[in-house]
């Protein structure tokens, strides 16, 4: 066992536009940076390097209460020490929650001597998904840690399937507002009819099989969600268009970064993914909302121990 390490926690896209809560994707930027030290005695010290003003109490934070659950695990014979430097902005829609708490995990395994298998570690981490949405999903968690794209088939009992990842550009825009994941799954239909859920069904079917296949063709028909999109695009100024008009400068699909404000779509080439950041630049200077671009690809190797 080492004493320190620090790692990469990258961020992440969940649902994929038509999988709600069943697929995910980890990207190479941004990430966060975290440092943790091993103490020998039952206590965790939280630090923070940014301005977000996250609470550094364990119990309402999303590491602290991941940290917390290992040190149960192992008797409470043992403490930690973390120093957070988050790049993923609270709310974001990019999995700045399930980085925090993918990297705590995977950090304080490195120190125990990586005693624990990735599902263990899923597991551990969804505890910083329920405080921070009221509910364990494990859709940013997973390709967090595992890195890829992943398809939970099942939580209970917790069954993930790594999906072939094809070389694509992923380009993100994030207007800077804020919408809360809680919020954002309190507003969706508790009951959807027959007809949009053999569609939907359909659609995540078609974008595994692209996945698998290398099919570009078929991932970019289908990302289409007739559930959740349609109710969560009221909430994020300008999305329709957006949408829009980046699949007219060559993007082959996207839509909301899991609950939103961030939007993604996916290109085939890097040229397009640029274009494609202009096109959402110009959409949102003219709606005058502030905002933050990433153009980038699909990180394969979740959270990285860097020292």
């Amino acid at each position: 066992m080492t004493n320190s390490c620090k790692v990469h926690s990258p961020a992440t896209i969940a649902n994929l536009v038509c999988g709600f809560d069943i697929l995910g994707m980890a990207l190479h930027e941004p990430f966060d940076i975290m440092e943790l030290v091993l103490l020998d005695e039952p206590k965790i010290i939280i630090r923070n390097k940014d301005n977000f003003n996250l609470p550094t109490d364990p119990e309402k934070n999303v590491a602290g209460v991941v940290l917390l659950s290992i040190m149960e695990r192992m008797g409470n014979r043992i403490g930690f020490e973390l120093e957070m430097e988050k790049h993923i902005k609270p709310g974001s829609g990019i999995g700045s929650s399930a980085a925090s708490a993918a990297g705590a995990a995977v950090a304080a395994n490195h120190l125990l001597g990586n005693i624990f298998s990735d599902h263990e570690l899923v597991q551990f981490a969804m505890n910083g998904e329920k405080l921070a949405s009221g509910v364990k999903h494990a859709d940013n968690i997973s390709p967090c840690i595992l890195g890829g794209i992943s398809l939970i088939r099942s939580i209970h009992p917790l069954d993930i399937v790594s999906i072939t990842v094809p070389d694509l550009f992923v380009t993100v825009i994030h207007p800077q507002i804020e919408i809360k994941t809680s919020y954002a799954r309190q507003i969706l239909r508790q009951q959807v009819s027959l007809k949009d859920a053999i569609r939907q069904w359909g659609n995540i079917a078609g974008l595994v099989a692209g996945l698998l296949q290398n099919d570009p063709d078929l991932i970019g028909r289908s990302m289409e969600d007739v559930i959740i999109e349609p109710v969560r695009s009221i909430l994020i100024p300008g999305f329709d268009e957006l949408k829009i008009k980046t699949k007219e400068a060559g993007a082959l699909g996207g839509g909301i970064s899991g609950s939103g404000p961030s939007i993604f779509m996916l290109s085939k080439e890097k040229q397009t993914a640029i274009g494609v950041e202009s096109v959402m630049k110009e959409v949102y200077d003219k709606i005058g909302i502030d905002y933050r671009t990433y153009v980038t690809t699909i990180n394969k190797k979740g959270v990285e121990v860097i020292a």
